[in-house]
């Protein structure tokens, strides 16, 4: 088959739909991947190397990432995505949408980022058939738990509680994400969050089983295929030298990163980080997003490291401190890792909380009041803990058997199967 997939996003959007596009590539289709990056981050490289086409639309999004985090650190999740939408995605809609008009038209079968709704549009306007992935469950509706926030009343008052949601989400971004179906003539479905951000033909979650309990209560088409984990640059990727003989020379180092974000609070971020783990005293590795940190330098017993893929670094850490976002929590868990997580909004409470729940993390140390002193206890707290770190080795090892990409491309091609 033909297949076109499109992302819009940060790395941790765009990452899980290139392992998917790898892997339906690798098993006979021709796929192209359209990305919309918010930080501007080329893929051309890397899609190059698996033999992928690739474009860039727009090429360019001008998205003061910094200043945005400014802004709007201490509003809550609807004002956020509002203020994000309304800056790094309605200004662009138009390309966005021509872009999905075009990919749809080249392909039997188009895969998109749940909020691509451009994507579900053009798809239905050309009566093709539109496959959707979703990176986090929190918004599935689901009667044996209730949104997050919401008190759990059980089954029969959980669904209202999921109604209440639906109502909110639409009050607060049903007119902006209905113009363009407006515009093309066609209603649009009731709800945004429950209905215009899926596909009611498949819906790929891109979560780990294990993190999906009470799935058997969704409805039927959304199916948990597993973490969608991208292999090919970590293959292709090398230690530096300074950082194998840092970790030669003692114990397993914690890591601290908040990814993507980390570009928003570049300094906040790392003065947290180091006198964090000066408090505790611990040896450290910190993804440097300051140019006073230069990636592959030293300050005493912390290693700092540019951009590279997470997963074979976690592998050789004793915990994780992270935003918990959906790719990072996944890697932490594949690595074998317990986490600190310091989320930044509600769908990282949800993963932070997810992770907790498993004995794979500590509280959660919500980033509009966290300190070092309080990240510090945090870090002493799981470093001290041998029951969660055998926990997370074993669930490691359970997650390493898990095949995401292999199940997803069984469950897109029996979708779209002509029987």
């Amino acid at each position: 088959m033909n297949i076109g997939i499109q992302t819009w996003g940060s790395n941790g959007d765009i990452r899980p739909l290139l392992a998917l596009a790898d892997g339906l590539q690798k098993v006979g289709h021709r796929v192209t991947l359209v990305v919309s990056s918010i930080d501007n981050r080329s893929y051309q490289v890397i899609c190059e190397q698996m033999g992928l086409a690739y474009r860039q639309v727009p090429a360019h999004i001008d998205f003061d990432m910094e200043g945005f985090a400014q802004r709007s650190f201490k509003m809550h999740s609807l004002q956020w995505l509002r203020a994000l939408l309304d800056q790094a995605f309605f200004p662009h809609e138009a390309d966005i949408y021509a872009a999905a008009q075009q990919l749809v038209a080249e392909n039997d079968v188009v895969i998109g980022h749940h909020f691509l709704y451009p994507l579900k549009l053009a798809a239905l306007q050309q009566n093709k058939p539109f496959i959707s992935v979703t990176f986090c469950h929190a918004a599935i509706p689901n009667p044996s738990a209730p949104p997050l926030g919401f008190p759990d009343l059980g089954p029969y008052f959980n669904k209202l509680s999921w109604v209440i949601l639906d109502s909110l989400f639409n009050w607060a971004l049903k007119k902006p994400l209905t113009r363009l179906w407006l515009k093309e003539g066609r209603i649009p479905p009731k709800n945004c969050l429950s209905e215009l951000l899926t596909s009611q033909k498949l819906n790929l979650v891109a979560v780990d089983p294990s993190l999906c309990r009470s799935s058997e209560a969704w409805p039927s088409y959304h199916q948990a295929c597993g973490f969608l984990n991208l292999t090919e640059d970590t293959q292709s990727w090398c230690f530096p030298e300074g950082l194998i003989d840092f970790l030669e020379e003692g114990a397993a180092p914690v890591y601290l990163t908040f990814g993507s974000l980390q570009q928003a609070v570049p300094e906040w971020s790392m003065a947290l980080f180091i006198e964090a783990v000066t408090l505790v005293g611990c040896r450290a590795i910190i993804q440097t997003s300051s140019l006073k940190y230069p990636a592959n330098s030293r300050m005493e017993s912390i290693y700092f490291i540019g951009q590279h893929p997470h997963q074979p670094v976690f592998e050789k850490c004793a915990v994780v401190v992270h935003h918990g976002g959906a790719g990072t929590s996944h890697a932490a868990m594949r690595a074998g890792c317990p986490s600190v997580v310091v989320p930044f909004m509600n769908e990282q409470l949800f993963w932070a909380k997810q992770l907790q729940a498993l004995g794979l993390a500590g509280r959660p140390l919500p980033a509009k009041k966290v300190t070092a002193v309080a990240l510090a206890e945090g870090l002493r707290v799981v470093l001290n803990s041998k029951e969660m770190a055998n926990t997370a080795k074993q669930s490691g090892s359970v997650m390493q058997k898990n095949q995401g990409v292999a199940q997803a491309i069984a469950l897109i091609e029996s979708c779209v199967s002509p029987d």
